[in-house]
Formats: C-alpha cells, sequence, structure tokens
C-alpha cells in the first residue's frame, strides 16, 4: 500500500486486494454457527454496529445462530442479545457484571464466571474458553495495513489471536493507540466498516463526600508515586485533589478521564516510574470523546494486555506503586466485596485483587480502599458488622491497609480484630456508629464494656486537624484523640518513664488498663477536649504527647494537663499542644485554666508561665494549683 494515500483510499485498495473480507453482513454472520461461542470487545470499546447487525441477522435468520454464548468483559450499552426474546439464540457469559446485563445474571437469564481479569488470557490461549468468533472494533488501518484495537486491548488481543472468525467494525471514532493493541488487516476475516461514535463514560458522585475522601486521599499519595485508579465514580473523580502533586506516574487497568487531565496538567509525567518510565500504562479506557481524541497517536501511552498491566509480579516490581479502589461493603474484620452484596451480583473480581496485593509488594507500595460510608441515601451502612450473607470477598483481611471514608482514614495492616472494628467503626457514619459498638459486643469483637457516647457530643471533630512547627524545628501533626487511639495510647503512657508518670497523674499507680484508657479516649466534646501530637510518618504516627482540658461550667473554666515523651521533652512539643489547647478553650468561650502541678516539675511550671496566662498559684502537699487566666 502506498504510505502517502489517505484513510479512505486505503480502505479501496483494501477492497481492491481483499475483497472476501467486505462481504455482505449475511453473508459473514452465516460463519457464526449453532453453539459457537462469540467474543465481543470490552465497554466502551464494543462493536455497537457489529452487534446490533448481528441481532438484526439473527431476527431474520431466527435458526441460524443457536445455543451460542457470547463472551464479555463488561457490556456498557449494548447487550440485547440478553433479551428474553433471544434465550435460544444466545446464553451471555461476563467476567465482570456491567448495568445492561446485572438484572439478566440475577435473574439467571445470563452467566458471571469470576476471574481475576489477569487470567482470562491464559483461559483463552488455553482452551479452557474457546472462542468461535471475535466481534471487535478498530481504527482504520494505517498504511501498512496495521490497525489498533484503541481504547480496548486488555482480552481482546487473545480472543483476536485464538477466534476462528474475526469481524472488525473498521470506524474513524477509533484512536490509534500506541503498545500492544495493533492488528493487520490479515488477522482479520472480514472488515465491516462503519463510523459511528464510540460509547462514553462519566463518573458521578455526590460532591461532598467526592470531595472528603479525596482530601484524605490527597494526603497519602507522595510525588512521584505510580498510581493505578480503579473501577467505580470515586477512585477517577477524586484525581482533580492531587493537582498540587508532582511526578505521578501511572500503571493501571483502567484510565478515564481524571488521570487524562492530570496528564494535560503535567502532574502525571511517569519520570519516576520504574517500569515504562516516560509512560502512561493502561489496557482499556473509559472516558469522553475528548479523552479518546487525547489518546489518539500519543507516544505518552502504552496500552498493554491485561496479563501485563494486572498481574501481580509485574505491579510489585514498581517501586512506589498506589493502587486506589473502590469497595460496595467492608465488615469490622476488614473483609471487603466489590462484586456482590448479599445474594445480588453486582459486578466481579477484575482487577482489584491483583492491583491490591501487587501493590502491597513493592518496594514502598501502598493500597487504598474508598467506600462511602452510606448507601440509598444514607439509609444503609457500607460499614457492617459481618458482610450480608451469599456476599463474595473479594479482599480477604490480609489483602487491606489503608480504608476511607468521608469521615476519615484508618490503617488495617497490622491490626488485630479489635483494633480493626474501632478503627473501622471511626469512620462509619456517625448514625450508624452506635449500632455497630453494640453488634460488634454481640460478636466479641470488641470489648464488652466499651464505651461510646452517641451523637454530637462523640462525633469526630475532623476540623481541628493541624500541623504545627515547635521552635526547635520539628513538625508536628496535632488532632484529637479518636476512640480507636487506645492502642496508641496504652504504648504512650508504658512508654513514659515513672517519673514522668508520676508528674502526670501525681499518683504511684502505674497500670493503664483498657477500664482507665477509655479515659482518654472516649470523649464528650462538649465537655472536654483532648489533643494528641504525632510526628507523621507514611504509615505509622509516633504518638509523641497528649494534652486535655476538662471544662468546669460553674467557673466557665478548664483543667489542663498535658504529657509528653521523655525523648521528646524540652522540643516544643508541649509548648505546642498548650497553644492549641489554649486557642480552642478561648473559641469555646472559656476564660482561663487551671493545673495541678508538682513542685519540683520546673519544666512543666516554665511551660505554663511562657503562655502568658494571668496566672495565681498556691502551694500545698508540694502541688502548685495554678490559676491561669486568658488574655485577649
Amino acid at each position: 500500500m502506498d504510505p502517502g494515500k489517505n484513510c479512505d483510499e486505503i480502505l479501496i485498495e483494501l477492497r481492491q486486494r481483499y475483497p472476501e473480507k467486505f462481504a455482505s453482513e449475511d453473508t459473514i454472520f452465516s460463519h457464526i454457527h449453532r453453539g459457537d461461542k462469540i467474543f465481543v470487545a470490552t465497554a466502551c470499546a464494543e462493536p455497537q454496529y457489529l452487534v446490533n447487525a448481528l441481532i438484526r441477522f439473527v431476527e431474520k435468520h431466527p435458526k441460524a445462530v443457536v445455543d451460542a454464548e457470547v463472551f464479555h468483559i463488561w457490556t456498557l450499552g449494548v447487550a440485547p442479545y440478553t433479551d428474553e426474546k433471544f434465550k435460544r439464540n444466545f446464553r451471555h457469559n461476563s467476567f465482570f457484571i456491567g448495568g445492561s446485563a446485572r438484572e439478566a445474571v440475577n435473574q439467571g437469564a445470563a452467566d458471571f464466571t469470576p476471574i481475576s481479569l489477569s487470567e482470562i488470557p491464559d483461559l483463552i490461549y488455553g482452551g479452557l474458553v474457546p472462542l468461535d468468533v471475535a466481534l471487535i472494533q478498530t481504527s482504520l488501518p494505517d498504511a501498512h495495513g496495521y490497525m489498533s484495537l484503541g481504547i480496548s486491548v486488555d482480552i481482546v488481543k487473545a480472543a483476536v489471536e485464538k477466534s476462528r472468525t474475526v469481524i472488525a467494525q473498521v470506524n474513524a471514532a477509533v484512536p490509534r493507540v500506541h503498545g500492544d493493541g495493533f492488528i493487520h488487516v490479515e488477522d482479520v476475516d472480514f472488515l465491516v466498516p462503519h463510523d459511528e461514535p464510540l460509547l462514553e463514560y462519566e463518573d458521578h458522585a455526590d460532591a461532598e463526600i467526592v470531595e472528603a475522601i479525596g482530601k484524605h486521599v490527597a494526603q497519602l499519595i507522595q510525588d512521584g508515586d505510580t498510581l493505578q485508579v480503579g473501577y467505580g465514580s470515586l477512585p477517577d473523580l477524586i484525581m482533580p485533589r492531587l493537582g498540587n502533586k508532582r511526578h505521578l506516574g501511572v500503571h493501571s487497568e483502567l484510565i478515564g478521564n481524571g488521570i487524562i487531565a492530570l496528564m494535560k496538567n503535567g502532574v502525571v509525567n511517569n519520570t519516576k516510574k520504574t517500569l515504562n518510565r516516560g509512560k502512561t500504562v493502561a489496557t482499556f479506557c473509559m472516558g469522553t470523546r475528548e479523552t479518546y481524541e487525547y489518546l489518539h497517536d500519543n507516544p505518552l501511552f502504552e496500552f498493554r494486555t491485561v496479563d501485563f498491566t494486572n498481574n501481580p509480579l509485574i505491579i510489585a516490581r514498581q517501586q512506589n506503586m498506589t493502587a486506589i479502589n473502590s469497595a460496595l461493603q467492608i465488615d469490622l474484620t476488614g473483609q471487603a466485596t466489590s462484586d456482590s452484596l448479599g445474594k445480588k451480583f453486582y459486578s466481579g473480581v477484575g482487577g482489584l485483587a491483583g492491583f491490591m496485593r501487587g501493590a502491597a509488594l513493592a518496594p514502598n507500595g501502598k493500597t487504598i480502599l474508598l467506600i462511602p460510608s452510606t448507601a440509598q441515601n444514607g439509609e444503609i451502612s457500607r460499614v457492617v458488622p459481618t458482610l450480608t450473607e451469599g456476599t463474595g470477598v473479594t479482599l480477604i483481611r490480609s489483602d487491606i491497609q489503608y480504608v476511607i471514608t468521608e469521615h476519615g482514614i484508618v490503617y488495617l495492616k497490622g491490626k488485630n480484630i479489635r483494633e480493626r472494628a474501632m478503627a473501622l467503626i471511626s469512620i462509619a457514619h456517625p448514625k450508624f456508629r452506635p449500632w455497630l459498638i453494640e453488634e460488634a459486643k454481640k460478636r466479641n469483637l470488641i470489648y464488652r464494656d466499651q464505651a461510646f457516647i452517641p451523637g454530637k457530643r462523640g462525633e469526630y471533630p475532623e476540623a481541628l486537624e493541624i500541623y504545627r512547627t515547635t521552635y526547635k524545628g520539628i513538625e508536628i501533626f496535632l488532632r484529637p484523640v479518636k476512640i480507636s487511639d487506645e492502642p496508641l495510647m496504652k504504648d504512650f503512657f508504658y512508654d513514659l518513664s515513672e517519673r514522668s508518670l508520676h508528674y502526670r497523674f501525681m499518683s504511684e499507680r502505674k497500670d493503664m488498663p483498657h477500664e482507665r484508657l477509655q479515659d482518654f479516649v472516649v470523649v464528650d466534646y462538649s465537655k472536654e477536649t483532648t489533643i494528641l501530637a504525632f510526628l507523621k510518618q507514611d504509615k505509622k504516627e509516633e504518638l509523641l504527647g497528649v494534652g486535655q482540658y476538662y471544662i468546669n461550667e460553674s467557673t466557665h473554666t478548664a483543667e489542663v494537663a498535658f504529657a509528653v515523651k521523655d525523648e521528646h521533652q524540652g522540643k516544643g512539643v508541649g509548648q505546642e499542644l498548650l497553644h492549641y489547647l489554649t486557642f480552642l478553650a478561648k473559641k469555646q468561650g472559656l476564660v482561663g485554666f487551671t493545673a495541678e502541678v508538682m513542685v519540683d516539675n520546673q519544666k512543666m511550671l516554665h511551660v505554663f508561665q511562657k503562655m502568658g496566662f494571668d496566672m495565681s498559684r498556691r502551694i500545698g502537699s508540694g502541688v502548685y494549683e495554678l490559676t491561669m487566666g486568658f488574655r485577649n
């Protein structure tokens, strides 16, 4: 073929060279026999015209195609073969359930094969999923006769190579995408030129929930991380929150509009990737026309087959790999589902487990599971005591690291069941927390005497989280105590020297059992405030200090106390804690603090004196009783 010719001229030349490939539709579809296995390309790459043409053929020749099985990863919008009237002709078998096939699957009129997508090419090549006919969609051929599979390479390449008959809808709207997705005209049995817009996909979710979850995700993403962004509305929609990051990379199953926007803004440039540096790697795309246009002949992209992109061994080689996925439901032990709710099949395994396990094994890798705290307009909690009966476990307890709802972040790796339950309850929707506490007690997941304060008084005040730098230059993170902080508090108090314990509690008692710790972590924020000071680390927070005040309503003052780990004393941590507690107390309209300080605890006395309070003190039994009025 002449490289100087345009696409129309190339098609004309192809018709002349391969007239048998441009047969009538009746001739083409007559190659589908009774009982054949038919493959249809994925999601937004579905060859809409071809599928509808097949249906028209069957309507004209109802006995020509009988008991055919239609294989599909995911049907997004074109699935007429699932209609009841075609049940003698077709049986749909999906590896991932889309909306248009969900009802048919759950009514038993279609099949669902649960499997990780990375394993499907091996099923095809090994003959466990034999294919007779492949209906695919391609770009226009180039001057060398090569056509691109466009926005869906995934298992389509394997289907093309193993099917007896390959029928391609040649569509000018399909972008030419670099990578594994090129096939030659000679590898296709029939060509059906037909231009039509590709199916488009846009995610939608509650804007406030997206904003809150996106803010939490942004705290975990570091410059230079390589991202996988999974299916579901949340992962793609939170991408704008990463707009201030630098040098991000992408190695993903799916890319959507959010990733493309980050590439256009220069946030994703793939310069720090370990593998495929400089390339955004994916296996299929779901987005808008503008996204597809950006993919066209763009050397920044490399679409690979799904057995490469989703292979946990490949993913684990990518340094700083971060997998961001979503779930439908999670129980208090850390089991999560993304494929079904109770006995209703919803989607599928997809690439979730592969990416979550691969990223967890990667050097400095991490996994993030996103889940809105409620469903059905806030009527149902997605954090549940146990997964609903019949629900498939997509992620087992050991798979999950970070879990994020709009109410916060928790880290589950290494936590025991009690700690997991308390952590997940802390990020559940506030109105369901009392119920979750009681259900967890019934199941012996947490302490039977676990205290809890329902309603606004006990809600975690996330707005009080701040960063401060001490006069010694140490950046610390200050936040209110959480009900799930009991293990942290226990370790903190037992790390204090006997001298520091004695100064803090003015008692010879050295034990800190659960019953006593509850007084520190179960807080009625209308009556008291407890602030913790941390050194922030990637997967762990080191607790440096604890500050508290308890309101005395009769005097409109508060009794204040704080403690700092011995090795961090004298570095400004206590001073910053007291500064922040003072700010919060003033904000509540309090007029001052009271405190008791042992006479020989001159360091703590000095911290109070530096605050500039209107201070008076009296001494009794070796203890200073301080009264400290706030100044404007």
